[in-house]
């Protein structure tokens, strides 16, 4: 009887309070790829650094103008304890205000999830309070990743914490690598495509506010036959709340 109380209270907890939480995941996202190549770096910075930034900084523009003619469809899969609890699909597509506009594709989610007792209530509510603040505190960490700001990266570079190369075993990836730029030991990774200057990878690990408490961030891009970009796939970690978001972008149709 427990268990099932519980599960239940996990189903309901997720349907009325993970979803909005993340629902501006791929707003973050843009900013990441078109806020993050906007940014100047000092004149003392790795020449090769700067050639690849500038060449991104040009490719974006391009590619911003590109993604605001398709609509595609986003699938947001959520998870507990690994899980799956909630799954959503969206028509998207980019505002005038280059924000993206989502039409869900789902029929109305059953408003008697939330019956029952006073007891099962009461833990319900425990329990969404519980979550909806740690999803709070997720969001907040990853929107000061997304987008990068340029005072943190001028001092990680200042720290000699930022480092370029070859990606491993893909001589025509480059990865980019930030460490300590928003707490000590957390890691800030870009692999990008130096044929195609376009971000190829995001990969973030963090934590909240204790080490042990692991958030990681990761991203995968794709090109459209035309050769725009996109976020392909992402998937955000709460690890000790085994809170997990993914979200998969399929089905790029021109308006």
């Amino acid at each position: 009887m427990q268990s099932g109380l519980a599960y239940r209270h996990e189903r309901i907890l997720v349907r009325t309070r993970m979803v909005p939480v993340f629902r501006n995941t791929r707003l973050f996202l843009l900013s990441l790829f078109f806020g993050l190549l906007l940014i100047p770096f000092g004149d003392a910075q790795n020449p090769e650094l700067q050639q690849r930034v500038a060449e991104l900084k040009q490719a974006s523009v391009k590619n911003k103008q590109a993604l605001a003619t398709y609509t595609w469809v986003e699938q947001v899969t959520i998870s507990l304890k690994g899980e799956q609890k909630k799954q959503e699909h969206f028509q998207v597509r980019l505002g005038p205000d280059g924000k993206p506009q989502k039409t869900s594709l789902d029929p109305p989610a059953d408003a008697s999830a939330s019956s029952g007792g006073r007891l099962k209530k009461h833990i319900v509510e425990k329990k969404k309070e519980e979550y909806k603040e740690y999803a709070e505190q997720m969001k907040t960490l990853a929107q000061q990743y997304v987008p990068p700001d340029k005072d943190l990266l001028e001092n990680a570079y200042q720290q000699g914490d930022i480092s370029i190369g070859p990606a491993a075993g893909a001589p025509n990836e480059l990865q980019l690598v930030i460490k300590n730029y928003l707490k000590p030991q957390d890691s800030f990774t870009l692999v990008l495509d130096k044929a195609q200057k376009a971000l190829l990878r995001v990969q973030i690990a963090s934590y909240m506010d204790d080490p042990k408490d692991a958030m990681n961030l990761t991203v995968q891009f794709s090109r459209l036959p035309d050769g725009t970009n996109h976020v392909s796939n992402l998937v955000v970690d709460g690890v000790s709340k085994q809170l997990n978001v993914a979200i998969q972008n399929s089905n790029y149709q021109h308006l």
